[in-house]
């Protein structure tokens, strides 16, 4: 008897020790977890903040690719007007050429005009009647006269014409050298726009620079956080293994015990009707009330993630653990889940309660339970329409990406 007693003293002991053990560990899940929201937040929130520095740089790379195409622009402009003032002093020059011909051919005929009005007036008494009385014949008269009168004509005309010839020369170069001012105006105009133009793209390819800077940096703070999530999975994944191994300690303590005729029988899974399924689990809730109101999708075709069991009359019904396990988290939420409650399974499984009334959650994070076990009452907190048990089933590591759809684990 006494060997009986201390053996028991014993297994009160190591369960216990296991329970504080695992109360210790689903802490730190809890905080692991916690923390790795608060890195996925942080994520979110910087990689929003990149795609802002991305969306910006995009479209100040757009003005600079603008910029390049007017500066090209106005570069074409510049050289097409270069070519025209080219151009144009070559034209400018070609006039100068001949009008300066035409000033040297109106000072040779002024010139000769001049020797022959001054030889005339030196011969003193010859004069054009001398010549013409000097004539044989009236027909020499008449071509003498005519020929002295013809030249005359010719030297006034010839003068007129290289005038004619210098006035439309100096008109033709005002014109080009007035073509060329206005030319040389338009490029210096268009070379200020162009300098402006490059100092702005220049100015924005430096914002890309510094844009890119930022954006590395925020990929930086991204891959640093996902690097910190990565030692945090791995952590959890640590103390899963660790908290499975116990379990299974557990789990065959437990059976030896039943073998040892020790049981207290504190499982009660009676009370959900005593069917269980292929997997192990139980009804969470009495059997006259186990039946499915909303499956794994809703009426609309979206994911629903679990089922509800929700006919008239379960508010206040017991919730059951569908499995032996450990208590991985009890919290009281006013939103989304609500009061609700995660277990761990032997057979690791993890099964969610959401919804429980208000102050009704009879477990706490590290507990042993058993199946049957009541853990909470069914009710109408958080997120829901009506009393009704939210119920999921979790492949490890027991995340909301895990959830199966329960119809596969239940009886």
């Amino acid at each position: 008897m006494k060997n009986i007693v201390k053996k028991i003293v014993i297994l009160c002991l190591v369960i216990i020790l296991l329970i504080g053990a695992n109360l210790s560990y689903a802490t730190t899940e809890s905080e692991l977890n916690s923390q790795k929201q608060e890195n996925n937040e942080k994520i979110t929130e910087t990689e929003k903040k990149k795609e802002e520095v991305q969306e910006i740089k995009d479209q100040t790379v757009k003005q600079v690719q603008e910029l390049d195409n007017q500066i090209d622009e106005y570069e074409s402009q510049i050289s097409n007007l270069n070519t025209q003032i080219n151009d144009a002093n070559t034209k400018i020059e070609e006039a100068t050429n001949r009008l300066n011909k035409a000033q040297e051919d109106y000072d040779n005929q002024q010139k000769m005009l001049e020797e022959r009005i001054v030889a005339l007036y030196e011969a003193g008494d010859t004069s054009y009647l001398d010549v013409l009385l000097s004539s044989e014949s009236v027909t020499d008269f008449i071509s003498s006269y005519y020929i002295i009168s013809e030249i005359a004509e010719c030297d006034l005309e010839l003068l007129d014409e290289i005038q004619s010839q210098k006035t439309e020369i100096e008109n033709a170069k005002k014109e080009l050298e007035q073509s060329k001012k206005e030319l040389t105006d338009a490029k210096a105009s268009k070379e200020k726009v162009s300098s402006e133009l490059q100092t702005s793209k220049n100015e924005k390819a430096n914002y890309v620079e510094e844009l890119s800077e930022e954006e590395k940096q925020l990929q930086a703070q991204i891959d640093e956080i996902k690097k910190d999530n990565v030692a945090i999975d791995a952590q959890i994944k640590a103390y899963q293994a660790e908290l499975q191994r116990k379990l299974e300690e557990q789990r065959k303590k437990d059976q030896a015990n039943k073998n040892n005729g020790s049981s207290n029988g504190s499982s009660s899974s009676s009370s959900s009707g005593g069917i269980t399924s292929s997997s192990g689990f139980i009804y969470p809730v009495p059997s006259a009330y186990s039946r499915i109101t909303t499956g794994w999708y809703y009426s609309d075709g979206r994911v629903h993630g679990a089922v509800d069991f929700g006919t008239g009359g379960i508010n206040g019904q017991p919730v059951y653990a569908v499995a032996d396990g450990i208590v991985v988290l009890a919290q009281a939420l006013t939103t989304s889940y609500g009061n609700y409650v995660i277990i761990m399974h032997y057979n690791g499984l993890y099964t969610l309660y959401a919804h429980g009334q208000a102050g009704s959650i009879m477990v706490r994070q590290g507990q042993t339970v058993k199946q049957g076990q009541q853990i909470m009452r069914v009710g109408n907190t958080g997120n829901s329409f009506g009393a009704h048990l939210h119920f999921e089933v979790r492949t490890s590591p027991g995340t909301y990406n895990n959830r199966q759809n329960p119809y596969n684990y239940l009886p």
